[in-house]
């Protein structure tokens, strides 16, 4: 092995960001919760205990949070240099973590047990992303006075052009996927616990939102984006959903993760003409109302062989 990865201390790390919907809200399963936030279920690869990074995922996972992983996908590596503390450093001497990220989604969020192991809202980590009641207070009354005096510093024509166009503060149109994105900009001004945790900045205003150990709100923000552009092009909702569902709770599925707003009739339409759902011929009377057809999802077959996600027609 290379001198220097030996002195650096080079140590790879796992986590997951398991997603489920609960009580109309998209939620993840967080661990910890201490002084310095919640956590993702996140562990060391041992190559000496593991055959492959999933075997020491779903090991990890089942002992912190007892919740047996299902179909999991990796997400992304994150490997950057100066991955702040509180560092998840997993060994003596460990100086520097890379972490593989995994995304996971069940139907079915049962109860779950461990250190602070809890099944919690996504949007109180990203409260700004949450559009379905119309365009967010927040963003106006805290969010755009604080990057504007952020921009009034160094680089105020780029920073001010970025701002206005992650937050759609001009009228432009809000990317529900660039949650990323936006996270990373409040953490470059100051505007968020981590930075403040890291650097030592601040900035005026605090934004709301919830924190997270290490850098977990940022892996938790690419899971997002990720999962929300894959439901334009992949019936993955369908992994959130039961096996049967009203055309009405598929809407509010939707709208939980995507975090907007959906036109009640263009969203049907569009659900029919993908061909994804068929009736059952059973209604459901838990709609608090005139019972509502029950539907199913039909199964990758269904697009004929080809790949396929829900348009996300806004009211917009």
């Amino acid at each position: 092995m290379n001198r220097a990865v030996q002195d650096q201390g080079v140590l790879i790390g796992l986590s997951v960001v398991v997603f489920a919907l609960r009580d109309g809200e998209a939620v993840v399963l967080t661990t910890g919760g201490g002084p310095d936030g919640a956590g993702l279920p996140f562990g060391p690869f041992e190559p000496t205990r593991h055959r492959t990074f999933e075997l020491a995922l779903r090991d990890f996972v089942a002992e912190q949070t007892t919740f047996p992983l299902g179909y999991v996908e990796q997400l992304y590596t994150f490997g950057d240099a100066g991955r702040e503390s509180p560092r998840a450093e997993m060994g003596v001497g460990a100086r520097r973590v890379v972490s593989v990220g995994y995304l996971a989604l069940t139907h079915d969020p049962s109860a779950v047990a461990g250190p602070g192991s809890a099944w919690t809202p996504v949007l109180e980590f990203f409260p700004w992303e949450d559009w379905r009641r119309g365009r967010p207070d927040m963003i106006d009354r805290l969010i755009a006075p604080a990057l504007a005096a952020w921009a009034a510093g160094p680089d105020a024509a780029p920073r001010a052009a970025r701002a206005e166009r992650l937050f759609a503060l001009k009228g432009g149109r809000w990317n529900e996927q660039q949650v990323l994105e936006r996270y990373e900009l409040l953490y470059e001004a100051g505007l968020t616990p981590e930075a403040v945790r890291d650097h030592g900045q601040s900035a005026p205003g605090a934004i709301p939102g919830r924190a997270m150990v290490s850098d977990h709100r940022r892996i938790l923000a690419t899971a997002i984006g990720r999962l929300r552009s894959k439901l334009k092009y992949r019936p993955v909702l369908f992994d959130l959903t039961p096996d049967t569902f009203t055309l009405s709770q598929l809407q509010a599925a939707a709208e939980a993760v995507s975090g907007l707003s959906l036109h009640k009739q263009n969203f049907r339409r569009g659900v029919e003409r993908t061909g994804l759902v068929e009736p059952t011929g059973r209604l459901s009377a838990a709609t608090g109302g005139r019972p509502a057809e029950l539907y199913r999802y039909r199964g990758a077959e269904a697009s004929g062989g080809g790949v396929t996600g829900l348009s996300l027609p806004g009211q917009r």
